[in-house]
């Protein structure tokens, strides 16, 4: 089939505004699916991403739609995540269509992935169709949503359709504006292979499988598919489209979006945004915008039993064959013995493996505070990026501490931009600019240390806002500041699983805060506790878990007050011994204390 006939597109939206819906509205109309195996999210085929309503992973998917003068085209979709965590992953299946839906829901209207996602869209230099969804619903507001995005992508009204994915309304224009205004792929089949990873699975029979757009030549079975990447090469076994399931085909040509499998065990050779060309006749370039995807969350998972390590080691390495973007080493803890360093593209990453973890593998798991990465400059000159308090150097040998800061970009009603503003500047944040995208909607610009937003600013920002206000940030720059390393001693040992790099300004009452936490979450033992949190050699806050105590006088009926006394130092004596030779079990709600104080 001719290119003239093929349309790429992919579906952009903020989070649940209906993109899955509409996904599944297109597959049925197309009788790709039918009426009596739909369910929604089709596309979704974790269960986390039924339960949680959200799309994880992209799922690209041909359609064959009949027009009503008879012609048949081949529509390729790609349904891309929302969630900021996966921004990378939406960018380059963006850049594997030539158009994009951006859904906009009637009732909540432009939100911050909005924005951010149409950015990336022009950024590609795609065609949009705006839809607003939800027009059925009681509280919609088409109206005012329709200037929100004529304002947002410089549309003109006419161009918006007004739909209903979950009702039907609107799905015959939403088919119309995809041939109409969508461009088909250019026929660039006599060119040398060019074509592009946007996403990849692991398969325990066929290998890694990547998914592919391609954008210049022709690559079928028998050939010797080479990366630019890291230069590897792999014989080309199959190839084929994506219906549901994936169908093989002789070939995939210029403008096709498909698979290729060529017994690939290593899952960490498929690199979104990679290109892939022949042995044969090579590319002499690859395609654009390709960068390695570089963790930016990182955190500490231990087995709750110590037996269970091998099984972890396992399970990691399975889910990493699904998951090109997860990083681990194996690292050690004096507190929580022997585990693994996980890097995560965001906490909702984080999440999501760990409830994959326990509930797929079976795995009681302890996991430590999430934190980001630093660069620290030494006095030598020299730079080390620490990913854990543990591993930062010693206070003389350093110069500066740099952290990750973000350009962070927050929708809300104007009625709480004051709201907003004090949380930002008790977050460390640098003011840049307010938009108004409406008379009553306004957007704020702001530059955020990213240790400072992983852990409760997300929340903090919903419940000031009522939940009207919606987030999207990338990562700027690193920024030098005034950070130190604040550890906490139980028992007069420091528990490298509670260590924390924080700001100078906020040391203090972190550390006040953290022992006056830990004494209620830590047990009573026989002999008094002392928890304290140190900066450096110099102890700036303690608390004390007192000992649980037996009566050792209750039988001491009369008599001279020294029989009393001897007993009281017997015990004394006793529980010193006993404080010596004595460790405190830390519970896992003790490790995750500093998610639990506030600082502000």
């Amino acid at each position: 089939m001719s290119t003239v006939h093929i349309r790429n597109f992919c579906i952009i939206a903020h989070i649940d505004h209906g993109k899955s819906t509409l996904a599944d509205r297109l597959l049925e109309e197309t009788h790709t699916i039918a009426k009596k195996d739909m369910k929604a999210q089709v596309l979704d085929s974790m269960d986390l991403e039924r339960e949680r309503g959200i799309t994880i992973k992209s799922h690209p998917i041909q359609m064959k739609y009949t027009h009503s003068d008879g012609q048949h085209y081949i529509f390729n979709l790609i349904d891309t995540p929302g969630h900021v965590d996966f921004t990378y992953e939406v960018s380059r299946s963006l850049a594997a269509c030539e158009g994009a839906l951006l859904l906009v829901d009637a009732v909540q209207g432009v939100e911050a992935q909005t924005v951010s996602n149409s950015y990336l869209a022009i950024e590609n230099d795609l065609t949009i169709i705006p839809i607003i969804n939800k027009v059925d619903l009681d509280s919609a507001r088409p109206e005012e949503v329709t200037h929100q995005i004529m304002e947002l992508i410089g549309c003109e009204e006419s161009e918006i359709i007004s739909a209903s994915a979950k009702s039907g309304v609107g799905i015959q224009d939403v088919f119309d504006a995809i041939l109409d205004r969508i461009p088909p792929p250019e026929y660039r089949s006599d060119k040398p292979l060019r074509a592009m990873i946007f996403d990849s699975m692991y398969d325990n029979y066929k290998g890694a499988i990547p998914y592919l757009r391609v954008f210049d030549g022709v690559i079928k079975p028998g050939d010797t598919a080479k990366f630019f990447a890291h230069d590897r090469q792999y014989d080309v076994t199959e190839v084929g489209h994506f219906v549901l399931k994936q169908v093989p085909a002789k070939e995939l040509r210029a403008g096709d979006v498909g698979y290729l499998l060529g017994s690939i065990r290593n899952v960490s050779h498929i690199l979104p945004g990679d290109t892939i060309t022949t042995k044969v006749n090579p590319a002499m370039e690859a395609l654009p915008g390709y960068k390695k995807i570089k963790p930016m969350v990182f955190s500490g998972l231990y087995p709750s039993d110590a037996d269970d390590y091998d099984q972890l080691r396992t399970a990691l390495d399975k889910l990493k064959l699904n998951d090109a973007s997860l990083a681990y080493e194996p690292e050690t803890s004096e507190a929580l013995g022997f585990g693994f360093r996980c890097g995560f593209l965001g906490l909702l990453h984080m999440e999501i493996i760990q409830e994959r973890l326990e509930r797929e593998f079976d795995i009681a798991l302890v996991t430590t505070s999430p934190n980001v990465q630093y660069k620290v400059e030494l006095k030598d000159g020299s730079i080390v990026e620490v990913d854990t308090p543990a591993k930062m150097p010693s206070t003389g040998d350093i110069q500066a501490i740099l952290e990750p800061h973000v350009s962070a970009e927050i929708i809300t009603p104007k009625e709480y931009i004051g709201g907003i503003m004090t949380l930002c500047q008790k977050k460390r944040g640098i003011y840049k600019n307010t938009n108004y995208i409406t008379a009553d909607k306004a957007q704020l610009h702001y530059n955020l240390p990213l240790g400072e937003i992983i852990f409760d600013f997300y929340d903090k920002l919903k419940s000031i806002t009522r939940g009207y206000a919606s987030l999207d940030y990338h990562i700027s720059d690193y920024v030098s500041g005034d950070l130190k390393k604040l550890d906490i001693l139980i028992n007069n040992e420091v528990v490298d699983a509670l260590s924390m790099i924080t700001h100078s300004d906020d040391i203090y009452d972190r550390g006040v805060a953290l022992c006056s936490k830990l004494k209620e979450l830590i047990p009573r033992q026989m002999f008094d506790v002392p928890i304290q949190a140190a900066l450096g050699h110099k102890i700036i806050s303690r608390s004390t878990v007192k000992a649980i105590k037996k009566n050792v006088t209750a039988k001491c009926y009369g008599g001279d007050i020294t029989r009393k006394q001897k007993l009281w130092k017997k015990q004394k004596e006793g529980k010193k011994r006993m404080k010596s030779i004595g460790k405190v079990e830390i519970p896992q709600e003790a490790l995750l204390a500093i998610l639990q104080i506030d600082s502000d």
